[in-house]
């Protein structure tokens, strides 16, 4: 079975709607659909990052595949070309088994064999493997086809001559040209050297989303093998010489044993977004195929990425790794593809790095004082440099509330745009910034108190209250019973968005608790759909249902109606803080969530999207996997269905303590109770 598709459902179009992930813990992944007809041109059987996690490149885009038995031909690929599918091999193929090792059964008359592909873990090298498990003797003939190209690009037939050199007789180098890097590969085979090119690819789902689809591909020739039953034959690709005789083939994920099958699965997905840079601290891909390494996905995703898989270390180092990098109070918002370092455009990023720093925390409670005052430090700096005014145009009245006006640039998390067009402009106070932001100058004051720091303390905490204050006064919309979401210098954009629910989510909420039920209301009534919540409510003018066509119909419909997983987790938090942590409200959660983990576990291949369409039957769109929606429902099936959570320090200030339910103030566990809260579920 493949996720539960009877053979008769095994037509073609079905098979390359469920697409699979695995990657390699450095940046790089592998990634197609099931029959292996690549639809994206980001889909590869090894997309190597060339400088850890980023600069990455499709070397290895797939493998012509044949098989002769009993002097019949069979193909095992599947391409499209112009008009036609060919070949057509995903009509022998009987089984496939997603995960850190993809696995394929193909079957046809008089045989019956096996495909797996494993990426080394650490390593930008692909290992695939064949056996015979029944039948007669067969030869196998592989052909590896290479684009040799940065994900974003297309390769086309070109004059300068791609060539291949022996090392020996089963290991081989493709030479480094001006356009293309050095490749290697190897095998337990013969080859035959017929460079050749393949022309005319389709990518069809990006022609679909309005982008170039067509791309010629290069073979360097043949490989032939002879296979009995049980024996099994290799080939692998690399960037780096091969080693046959040393070649070990492992992953790195799900590494938190666990009897939970759902938490299994999550954890050995969310394992793949994170990544080990050059200089081996920890990174996170924001999303496969294409997002590449952003902070405020990781930030987001912080807790089920990291602190419920017991990743503590990891997680401080991530934490520490963005202290380094602070620039005039601003904490990087990703790291350049090309490699040319880190970009600052977000206003709101170093707020989530304050969050992230305080449920850290709550799993380290006995953490050394180095790590804290270098946290505390990076989140003190960060409200110095707000407060006088800093990068992106970023500033704090006299009532405290913060605002971003940068022209040409979108700082808040919904950035889509269309060439110089924002297509949701929020420039003012966003309602999630400002809640963010007094969240960070409470966890500031609390840390300043625990580590001595009175007099900061104080003085922070007279001045979140005077934000907590001025942000009821202002952000409350009366007539509907929610936040405004945009306060702006003409008036206000009072669009009923789900920013607001950070405003009664978060640690420490600045929304006053007597309007908590409210907001819940609101957001399950306006926004609340099956697979997250939408972006704006259906009957704003600008509401778009779903997420298709051309660039810029998708980006106006990107933050515009769009359900976003991640928003569950939020979501959550705010319902089990109005109706309490009880049985009954758990398993309230649990059915929350059911239509998310339902879709990674079937048309998923065991990961969430970053967005579904608003509207039903609610597709999915966007990045296939992302880290931002896996983080967010790992943490919240965790903490928040199982119960699996360490309480909060019993650290806060005597204001802020009455805002917190009784939950809040159990005493922290001890850290042999909080490494790993997912091993025990």
């Amino acid at each position: 079975m493949i996720y539960g598709l009877r053979s008769q459902e095994w037509e073609l179009d079905a098979l390359i709607e469920r697409e699979w992930l695995t990657a390699n813990g450095i940046g790089g992944y592998a990634c197609s659909t099931v029959p292996g007809l690549n639809t994206r041109k980001y889909h590869g059987l090894l997309v190597a990052s060339m400088a850890p996690p980023v600069r990455r490149m499709v070397l290895l885009s797939r493998v012509e595949e044949t098989l002769w038995c009993r002097g019949q031909r069979f193909a095992l690929d599947c391409n499209e070309y112009p008009g036609v599918i060919y070949p057509q091999g995903h009509r022998h193929l009987r089984e496939f088994f997603p995960g850190s090792s993809p696995r394929w059964i193909y079957e046809g008359d008089g045989w019956r064999i096996e495909k797996r592909l494993t990426l080394i873990h650490g390593s930008n090298t692909v290992v695939v493997t064949y056996k015979l498990l029944e039948g007669d003797e067969i030869d196998l003939q592989l052909r590896p086809l290479m684009p040799l190209r940065p994900i974003h690009d297309l390769t086309y037939q070109f004059n300068g001559r791609l060539t291949v050199q022996d090392r020996d007789q089963h290991h081989h180098r493709v030479p480094a040209t001006s356009k293309t890097p050095e490749v290697f590969f190897a095998h337990d085979g013969q080859f035959t050297p017929q460079p050749n090119w393949y022309l005319n690819q389709i990518y069809r789902r990006e022609q679909q989303r309005g982008y170039g689809g067509l791309e010629d591909l290069w073979t360097p020739g043949a490989i032939r093998y002879h296979l009995a039953v049980g024996k099994q034959v290799r080939f692998i690709c690399s960037t780096d010489p091969i080693d046959l005789r040393k070649l070990k083939s492992c992953g790195d994920y799900g590494r938190v044993p666990v009897a939970d099958s759902i938490v299994k699965m999550l954890c050995e997905a969310a394992g793949q977004f994170v990544v080990r840079a050059a200089n081996r601290s920890p990174a996170v891909i924001a999303g496969y195929p294409w997002l590449g390494v952003r902070t405020r996905d990781a930030l987001i995703g912080f807790g089920g990425l990291f602190l419920v898989q017991g990743r503590l270390e990891e997680a401080r180092d991530f934490l520490l790794s963005l202290t380094a990098r602070m620039k005039n109070g601003l904490i990087p918002s990703e790291f350049a593809e090309d490699g040319t370092g880190p970009v600052y455009r977000s206003a709101d990023i170093v707020l989530w790095f304050a969050n992230a720093a305080w449920n850290y925390l709550r799993y380290v409670p006995n953490a050394d004082q180095q790590t804290i005052g270098q946290l505390l430090d990076t989140i003190l700096n960060a409200i110095d440099a707000y407060r006088a005014g800093t990068d992106l145009g970023i500033s704090v009245d006299s009532d405290g509330l913060i605002g971003s006006a940068c022209a040409n640039e979108t700082t808040s998390w919904m950035d889509a745009r269309n060439a110089d067009c924002i297509v949701t402009p929020r420039t003012g106070k966003p309602v999630e910034l400002n809640a963010l932001w007094y969240n960070a100058l409470r966890i500031a004051a609390t840390l300043c108190a625990r580590i001595g720091r009175t007099d900061r303390a104080t003085d922070l905490n007279a001045f979140a209250q005077s934000v907590s204050n001025a942000f009821n006064e202002r952000f409350w919309n009366v007539a509907e019973s929610c936040c405004f979401d945009v306060l702006t210098e003409t008036g206000v954009d009072a669009s009923i968005r789900p920013n607001q629910i950070l405003a009664a989510s978060l640690p420490f909420p600045v929304l006053s608790i007597d309007r908590h039920d409210a907001i819940l209301n609101k957001v399950r009534s306006s926004l609340l759909v099956p697979t997250g919540i939408r972006t704006l409510s259906p009957t704003d003018p600008k509401y778009r249902p779903q997420y298709t066509g051309n660039v810029a119909q998708r980006d106006a419909a990107h933050h515009n109606g769009s359900g976003f997983p991640w928003l569950l987790g939020p979501y959550a938090q705010l319902f089990l803080r109005v109706h309490g942590k009880t049985p009954r409200t758990r398993a309230a959660i649990a059915e929350l969530l059911r239509p998310c983990l339902d879709f990674a576990a079937g048309q998923g291949m065991g990961q969430i999207p970053e967005l579904f369409d608003a509207d039903s039957p609610h597709a999915p769109g966007g990045a296939l996997a992302s880290a931002a929606s896996m983080g967010q429902l790992l943490r919240c099936y965790v903490e928040d269905v199982l119960g699996k959570e360490p309480a909060q320090p019993k650290l806060l200030p005597t204001r802020a303590r009455r805002r917190e339910s009784p939950e809040a103030l159990q005493e922290p566990f001890t850290p042999h109770e909080v490494s790993h809260p997912a091993r025990d579920a």
